[in-house]
């Protein structure tokens, strides 16, 4: 008997899980990756709440002294990653990266405890404090007043999206040197990040670990640091699941309403009326990137209303057999294959799905559930899709893509697992 998309779904994570925590896919991606682990945990949630919550107090175990969750632990070492704990030179047990990643651990801690109360009680009343501590330390460190920088592009978890390019043309490559790449290795080439992304990804990398990746130095002087679109939703909502469960614990959320207020008045600055759509805006030069991004669409998971922005959603969604392109198809820079500059995610989708719905664009988010689960039933549980044709690229039997299958694509997400 052949088994159900379900089944395999719960397969994979089995077969990615090392325990305590979840690997993204054997092979290319051999550690803990934050975003990817919460993803897992929602997943798991579906059939051993239990396990959701050991995923993410592993996740928490990484913790910096100064509250940042980085967005890589190496738990145990592995030659099949570069770069590894000696290029980030992090010193921290465990070692880790030295950068953070988009904070949707917060909202999904929140479904996940909804789920179960009873038995999340105790789990969540210890997780609290350190997803509290997180939230302070994006305040702190990647608040430029109301916007939500990142300090490299693989802090978005969107590493080569067309938004950094101009960014990214700054950073001087000059003392990088020669190192070895694994990621092609696993995956053709024209589906990953290019040689000069690299260099630049490692440029950024060297001027942090130069710094002891001191954020106040990082702050001034980085190479990079630009105002994200998705970070600055994706913290918005965070930061309104954290106030919920702060009034659910009996906890004081003054803090955390004050933050929501300020963003909520800081993110019209992202509206690039030329785009029409929300964009990335490089700090240091004041320039917008001319991105359209699926991350462009995270506000109504933010719970930002824009009906400019439901237009250019419509549009591109009609331009694409399988939404949603993480970059606009009418875009020159659009590459259907190329990781960032095109494709279509499972995980992304997932949370602007989740905003349409929450927002009462109920039309909207089931045609882009009903599409996303279209792309994983054709093609399997891979890292993304192409979106003219569906075929899948990046790694397979990938953890987050089977996660958001139990959690939202499937058709059976509301029933218990047997």
């Amino acid at each position: 008997m052949s088994l159900t998309i379900d089944q395999k779904a719960r397969a994979t994570m089995h077969g990615n899980d090392q325990g305590t925590y979840t690997l993204p896919t054997n092979g290319l991606y051999p550690y803990q990756w934050n975003w990817d682990s919460a993803f897992a945990a929602l997943g798991f949630a579906t059939f051993d709440v239990n396990r959701a919550w050991v995923e993410l107090e592993t996740l928490f175990s990484g913790q910096w002294d100064n509250g940042m969750v980085p967005h890589i632990i190496f738990h145990r070492e592995s030659a099949g990653y570069f770069p590894g704990p000696r290029e980030w030179g992090t010193k921290t047990v465990p070692p880790t990266s030295g950068i953070s990643q988009p904070p949707v651990a917060a909202t999904f801690t929140r479904a996940i405890y909804a789920s179960d109360p009873a038995s999340g009680r105790s789990r969540v009343e210890k997780l609290f404090p350190r997803l509290l501590r997180w939230h302070r330390w994006f305040w702190r460190h990647r608040n430029e007043d109301g916007l939500i920088v990142v300090n490299h592009p693989w802090e978005s978890g969107r590493d080569n999206a067309p938004e950094w390019d101009e960014a990214m043309a700054n950073v001087d490559t000059s003392g990088v040197g020669t190192y070895s790449r694994n990621d092609t290795s696993h995956v053709d080439p024209h589906m990953r990040p290019s040689k000069e992304d690299y260099d630049r990804f490692m440029a950024i990398v060297a001027a942090g670990r130069a710094c002891g990746w001191d954020e106040e130095e990082l702050t001034r002087n980085g190479p990079f640091r630009v105002a994200d679109p998705g970070m600055s939703f994706i913290l918005l909502r965070a930061n309104r699941d954290l106030m919920a469960l702060a009034e659910e614990l009996g906890e004081d959320s003054g803090e955390i309403e004050g933050w929501i207020r300020i963003q909520e008045a800081a993110l019209p600055r992202l509206w690039n009326p030329q785009l029409n759509g929300y964009d990335a805006l490089n700090i240091r030069t004041g320039n917008f990137a001319g991105s359209m991004s699926s991350a462009s669409f995270l506000n109504w998971y933010g719970g930002i209303e824009n009906p400019q922005a439901m237009a250019e959603f419509r549009r591109i969604t009609a331009a694409v057999p399988f939404a949603f392109p993480s970059h606009d198809p009418a875009s020159p820079r659009f590459e259907a294959f190329r990781y960032w500059r095109g494709p279509t995610w499972g995980m992304i989708n997932t949370l602007i799905g989740m905003g349409l719905e929450e927002m009462g664009h109920h039309g909207e988010a089931e045609a882009l559930r009903t599409s996303t689960a279209s792309l994983i039933e054709k093609s399997g549980f891979a890292e993304y899709f192409n979106p003219m044709d569906g075929q899948p690229a990046g790694g397979m039997d990938f953890t987050w893509t089977a996660a958001i299958w139990l959690a939202w694509a499937s058709p059976n997400r509301h029933r218990k697992a047997g």
